[in-house]
């Protein structure tokens, strides 16, 4: 179909209705979208919801991958409210956020093996570091586990490895990091669950007449200046800055991606089925992208 002479809507309807064909899904969830935001400690509410989603995209025979932060917070709830925390208080701030990440990675998989065993599925662990990517070595060791895992039905589970990883080797951030897994393993589309709508032209929380945006067919400059610094929540790492990064990195990989609040999870559901949810960045397949020289200038 010829779409020069359609509206922006018009193109963002049609558009959407592709999306129930893409096989390999990323979905990226923060660390504010599995926490109550009151308490600070896990909702298993919305992780039910969230791995019935994944276990249902599974069910249709697509592949699902998820990059979900939260370990950190699951480990900070666990030594800083115990016995121990004058102890940890005395630590340098990079060695509590690794010892919190060292026992909050390993409780929060078995919060996620137990929910995805309720749906019949089997979840692995995959950790990563800046360097897991950028060395050639670990990078095809890396594409070969995804690759082995996806074969045997595995759901793999992915978070930056911040028990280890030091400033120089962190990529920083989840948004990024499920960009960086998306271009790598060819996906094609990924979703990012985040504690905002999606793209605006300016700060909502600041601008109550920003405009929102729900189709972006190309990323250009002007629009990377949307991104704004701040995140909307003590618990998360990233804010629209490194969410349109992340764009970049997925859709010059050729990879859609979909930026969406993750209020209610079934939203995922949603966005496979066409629904008009979030801000969806079409794929713009750039052949000279080169996705570790962006990683060591960007990233």
């Amino acid at each position: 179909m010829d779409t020069q002479f359609l509206t922006r809507s018009e193109k963002n309807r049609i558009y959407r209705k592709t999306l129930k064909d893409r096989k390999r899904i990323v979905v990226k969830v923060g660390s504010s979208s599995l926490l109550h935001p009151e308490t600070g400690r896990m909702d298993y509410h919305k992780i039910d919801i969230l791995v019935r989603e994944l276990s249902d995209l599974k069910n249709q025979g697509k592949e699902v991958i998820l990059v979900s932060s939260g370990a950190t917070a699951v480990g900070r709830e666990a030594l800083l409210s115990g016995s121990n925390f004058r102890e940890i208080q005395e630590d340098s701030p990079i060695t509590i956020k690794q010892a919190c990440a060292s026992v909050g990675q390993a409780r929060l998989m078995m919060i996620y093996q137990k929910f995805f065993e309720d749906y019949n599925q089997i979840a692995g662990q995959v950790l990563m570091t800046k360097n897991t990517v950028t060395n050639n070595l670990s990078k095809y060791n890396l594409h070969n586990t995804f690759s082995e895992l996806l074969k045997l039905g595995v759901i793999p589970i992915v978070n930056e490895n911040d028990s280890v990883a030091t400033y120089e080797y962190m990529v920083g951030d989840n948004d990024n990091l499920s960009a960086i897994v998306a271009s790598l393993m060819e996906a094609d589309l990924l979703i990012l669950l985040s504690d905002v709508e999606g793209l605006f032209t300016d700060d909502p929380r600041k601008n109550p007449n920003a405009g929102f945006i729900e189709y972006v067919e190309k990323l250009d400059a002007s629009m990377m200046g949307m991104g704004k610094e701040s995140s909307g929540s003590s618990y998360g790492t990233g804010g629209m800055s490194t969410k349109l990064q992340a764009a970049w990195t997925a859709t010059k990989s050729g990879c859609d991606m979909v930026i969406v609040n993750a209020s209610d999870m079934k939203v995922i559901h949603d966005i496979v089925q066409g629904e008009n949810r979030g801000t969806v960045f079409c794929a713009d397949p750039d052949p000279d992208f080169d996705l570790v020289e962006y990683i060591e200038e960007n990233v």
